[in-house]
């Protein structure tokens, strides 16, 4: 049996044995065996992975919504599932709680000013593992770095510590050498330079201020998302150039991590990706690189690639020779797992929220519960102008290329003013729901913050639906009982392409619209007893 060594970023060196499909212990797949790209067809944007024994952990950005910075599980590379979150919840600035006062620019698409951080909150994270423990470091783009660590990728997770204090600051990734030293890469807003810190070892300061180790804004063109590894004495920096839209994969190497580093372009757009960059390099027990990365796909948000990387004169190849695979034969990785798929559909009857959830900015706890109707998700309103100041809008990522999403809700504790529904969360917020005037409730469609009435509702549910297509459209529909069926209300709405650098999301709402008091944290007036609504199962199905 043969053996390399192998050092990751954060000094976690792995042998890489079973370099032969025939060798005993390795994996099941057999050559024939493929994949195809997306290998995750769902907005887990900027990825950074390792491996960890037989498990592969993916951290990915998550901005304004919480809780945060999700991890995903996978054996084999392919399939994966959510395993946790980093974050509770956003404990950095008051706007994470949509604290008034706070206006909007442009009616409802530019949410601005202390109340909202809107584009703000997890910013392209990384993992690492070192001493026995796990790390992923984050930047705010108003706060600062953060970092936290765990025993295990699916946590608990210790609380945020400051690891530099301030705004500006994007990207971070730690690395722990072999020589005992540890050290931060990051840039900045706007992408670039790289500057590299001197860190303590328990990685949670900084030694010094940092000094520039790369900025080439000719050749290496928005600079951003650092990653950094070490291979055959050789330090690399794995780091996207070009921007989000259209921009290739590039990789920097030196001999001294303070440089001077030497790069060439790595994964080029091609085969239908424009931009197939920012990701995290792991290697499987088999020897094999691997590379997964995101590509920008509008209203699916920007959606994981999976790319084989071989070693020429110790530079990384990715793809097929330098441009992505839209298939390829499976990782020859420990053990398969075909049965890890997101989660995604919630009858709401164990106790907690599934995974797949997050609010849009900290939620009110106050005006949740799983428990006053056990088997019901339980949402009350606040005042709100427009959907996007509207507390407790619960979200789950748009899975794809197409889905069909339906929701009951039961209508009975709804006040006056009151709107509820489901949406697809973005800029205009299309949403088809209920909407209480006059103490009757009528349905609606809403885009773009305006409302079409439809026919009244005498009844105390009705289930809606919200079918996407492969064309990032989507079909408004709704039933009033068992045996009725679904009438579309509506036209096909083209949904938001990026929103605040997130994608489309699935999600129930609830709030009683006001021109008065946007975002006010107390409750309506004690003359309204009931405000809130029963969500009775949210169910997705993932259409080919």
């Amino acid at each position: 049996m043969k053996h390399a060594l192998f050092r990751l970023a954060g000094g976690f060196c792995v042998a890489l044995a079973c370099l032969s499909v025939f060798d005993a212990g390795c994996a099941t797949a057999a050559p024939a065996q493929r994949y195809k790209n997306p290998v995750i067809h769902a907005d887990y944007s900027d990825p950074d992975v390792i491996r960890a024994g037989d498990d592969y952990f993916l951290v990915a950005s998550s901005f304004h919504f919480s809780p945060g910075l999700p991890v995903l599980q996978s054996k084999d590379l392919v399939h994966w599932r959510i395993a946790g979150h980093v974050l509770d919840s956003l404990p950095f600035h008051p706007s994470y709680d949509m604290v008034p006062p706070y206006t909007l620019a442009d009616g409802i698409s530019k949410p601005v000013g202390s109340g909202m951080r809107y584009a703000g909150g997890v910013w392209a994270p990384a993992i690492r593992q070192h001493g026995g423990r796990f790390y992923v470091y984050w930047a705010t783009p108003d706060e600062g770095i953060f970092m936290s660590s765990a025993q295990h990728p699916a946590g608990p997770w210790s609380a945020p510590v400051t690891v530099l204090a301030g705004a500006g600051y994007e990207d971070p990734c730690p690395f722990w050498d072999d020589d005992g030293k540890a050290w931060l890469v990051h840039s900045k807003v706007g992408a670039g330079p790289i500057i590299l810190h001197a860190m303590s070892l328990d990685g949670t300061r900084l030694l010094d201020a940092g000094k520039t180790i790369i900025e080439d804004k000719v050749n290496l063109p928005v600079l951003e998302g650092p990653k950094v590894y070490k291979r055959n004495g050789w330090y690399y920096i794995f780091a996207p150039i070009g921007g989000v839209g259209t921009g290739p994969q590039a990789v920097l190497r030196a001999r001294s991590i303070h440089g001077p580093y030497e790069h060439r372009t790595v994964l080029n757009p091609g085969n239908g990706l424009n931009g197939p960059h920012q990701g995290g390099y792991v290697e499987t027990p088999s020897g094999e690189g691997w590379f997964v990365h995101f590509n920008s796909t509008g209203a699916f948000g920007r959606i994981a690639h999976l790319q084989p990387v071989v070693w020429e004169n110790d530079w990384p190849v990715m793809g097929d020779g330098g441009l992505p695979v839209p298939e390829h034969a499976v990782p020859r990785t420990a053990v398969r797992s075909p049965d890890y798929r997101l989660q995604d559909s919630d009858e709401f009857s164990d106790g907690t929220l599934g995974l797949q959830w997050s609010w849009n900015h900290n939620p009110d706890a106050a005006r949740w519960s799983l428990a006053q109707r056990p088997g019901f998700l339980r949402i009350e309103g606040n005042r709100a102008r427009h959907l996007v100041g509207a507390r407790n809008t619960l979200t789950q990522i748009l899975q794809g290329p197409a889905a069909e999403i339906t929701t009951r809700i039961e209508l009975q504790g709804m006040a006056e003013a009151q709107r509820a529904g489901l949406t697809l969360f973005g800029v205009k917020v299309p949403w088809i729901g209920i909407v209480r005037e006059g103490g009757a409730n009528y349905l609606a469609y809403a885009n773009a913050g305006q409302e079409t009435r439809g026919p009244r509702i005498d009844g105390n549910s009705v289930v809606l639906r919200a079918s996407v297509r492969t064309d990032q459209t989507v079909q408004f529909s709704y039933a009033l009982g068992d045996n009725d069926g679904f009438r579309d209300l509506g036209p096909v709405t083209e949904l938001a392409k990026f929103s605040w650098w997130k994608g489309s999301r699935p999600a129930v709402f609830t709030y009683i619209r006001s021109d008065a008091d946007e975002g006010k944290a107390d409750r309506p007036p004690d003359t309204i007893q009931r405000n809130y609504i029963d969500v009775d199962w949210f169910r997705v199905r993932i259409l080919e």
